[in-house]
């Protein structure tokens, strides 16, 4: 029986799309408009706003922050003086809220969205996935994607995965030398299970959190369930590997994920659990 987690940081309002940079976990309190960073003992190291509340953040080559704006549909850069400049306008290609995003060694990120307004009450319906490149140019690499969620690419970045959260499922694609993905495939099917944000480890497993079931699942490269971490108070919305030695398991959890329920609990909090294998590859 796995240890359960413990809370390392609290009082936050709705956390998303953790990532490990620099010795550092960085986090999106998208529903505070903020995002935050803290050492590996949760101690708050740092916060910033992000207009229109802030979603998946990768680093291009030269150190910048890309983060992406989730209500305005915009990928924001972050220069090392903390100054915030558009780096693209994702509104012509997203059709609802941006979301999740993974950036790849050469810049290019790959930046999903809800595709539906599900605040509203609209049934989901398929959707693309855009990939902006280093100069900020938008093309569309993948479509009838159902709610492209969290996304990992290999440690040789050759392969990325992504959750389509309405569809139960992880999907892999070949990342091209251009960027531009092919040969679509099932990595996993979770039936039962709305994945969210997704990690990846050096054995080739993907931890997914499943936050209807309150459950953080590791699946194995053959598709397979093969170990969870259950959070029996919350919701876990997505996860992140890093620490002193990558085996730290981040997790993002919140009481619920409406804005208008989370602002009133501030609910949301960081907790972890160690893990078998440590991160690789991207984010």
């Amino acid at each position: 029986m796995r240890n359960p987690a413990r809370t390392i940081a609290e009082g936050f309002v709705y956390l998303e799309c953790p990532r490990w940079h620099d010795g550092q976990l960085w986090f999106a309190d998208q529903h505070d408009g903020l995002v935050h960073v803290l050492d590996s003992d949760g101690t708050r190291r740092d916060s910033f706003a992000v207009p229109g509340g802030p979603s998946g953040m990768g680093w291009l080559p030269d150190g910048d922050l890309l983060v992406v704006s989730m209500n305005d549909r915009k990928l924001f850069r972050r220069s090392r003086d903390g100054k915030l400049t558009l780096h693209a306008d994702l509104a012509g290609v997203h059709p609802f809220h941006s979301n999740d995003m993974v950036v790849d060694d050469e810049g290019r990120a790959y930046v999903g969205n809800i595709g539906f307004d599900f605040y509203a009450g609209q049934p989901p319906a398929p959707t693309v996935l855009a990939m902006v490149a280093p100069d900020g140019g938008v093309d569309i690499v993948a479509d009838g994607l159902m709610c492209p969620n969290g996304a990992v690419i290999s440690l040789d970045g050759r392969t990325l995965i992504i959750a389509e959260s309405m569809a139960a499922r992880l999907t892999a694609f070949d990342i091209g030398t251009d960027g531009h993905l092919a040969n679509r495939r099932l990595f996993a099917a979770v039936d039962g299970h709305v994945p969210d944000g997704i990690c990846l480890d050096a054995d080739g497993h993907v931890w997914a959190a499943s936050p209807y079931e309150k459950t953080v699942l590791r699946i194995s490269p053959a598709g397979e369930i093969v170990d969870r971490v259950v959070i029996s108070d919350a919701s876990p919305y997505a996860c992140m590997l890093g620490g002193p030695d990558g085996r730290d398991l981040f997790i993002c959890v919140a009481p619920h994920h409406a804005p208008e329920v989370t602002t009133k609990l501030r609910g949301g909090r960081i907790d972890i659990v160690r893990a078998p294998a440590p991160g690789a590859g991207r984010p």
